[in-house]
């Protein structure tokens, strides 16, 4: 697989917290660093996403949301 996407991290997929329509997948980089995203259902089964799974967060700096609690 070759993208454009320049920050490419892999990981192990940790907690799949579901939905109605999406749900947060988290993915474990390192053990001090996490990414949340938030993936479809459909998406989620078409990857069968699960627990364990190795997964790639991919971050375009055009595509990036930050939030606060």
């Amino acid at each position: 697989m070759q993208l454009s996407t320049r920050n490419q991290w892999q990981g192990t997929i940790t907690a799949i917290n579901h939905g109605n329509i999406v749900s947060e997948v988290t993915l474990e980089i390192s053990p001090e660093i996490s990414v949340v995203s938030i993936v479809s259902k459909t998406a989620i089964e078409n990857l069968g996403l699960a627990i364990g799974s190795k997964a790639y967060a991919l971050i375009k700096s055009t595509e990036v949301t930050l939030a606060i609690d």
